[in-house]
């Protein structure tokens, strides 16, 4: 059983920062699509950053420049480094595993991931 976790939410003001952490275990897949996504009250769950096993990674254009994805794989555990943060990314934000790749590029749409953590919130203030 695969078992998702995140962690590391919480409030900051604009301009602050903020990082997300992952683990996935019983996941032990030798490749691999694993994900961020958020959403944020009335708006549908949206991907923001992809980390694939060969150490691609994708963003939306959104994040882009803002936010890093990056995995430890000593610790078994994706991180998303979140700067200069803007009210805009106030949202709940989870950890998906098991992604499907799409001409080997990792999707960013939730319904192609299988497994999903319980979310951490993230509150932006201006």
């Amino acid at each position: 059983q695969v078992l998702v976790v995140e962690s590391g939410g919480g409030s900051v003001q604009a301009g602050g920062s903020l990082r997300l952490s992952c683990t996935a275990s019983g996941y032990t897949a030798s490749t691999y699509c694993l994900g961020w996504f958020r959403q944020a009250l009335g708006k549908e769950r949206e991907g923001v950053a992809t980390f694939e096993s060969d150490g691609s990674i994708g963003y939306a254009d959104s994040v882009k420049g803002r936010f890093t994805i990056s995995k430890d794989n000593a610790k078994n555990t994706l991180y998303l480094q979140m700067n200069n943060l803007k009210p805009e990314d106030t949202a709940m934000y989870y950890c998906a595993a098991d992604g499907i790749t799409y001409g080997g590029v990792c999707s960013r749409r939730p319904a192609d991931f299988a497994y999903w953590g319980q979310g951490t919130q993230v509150t932006v203030s201006s």
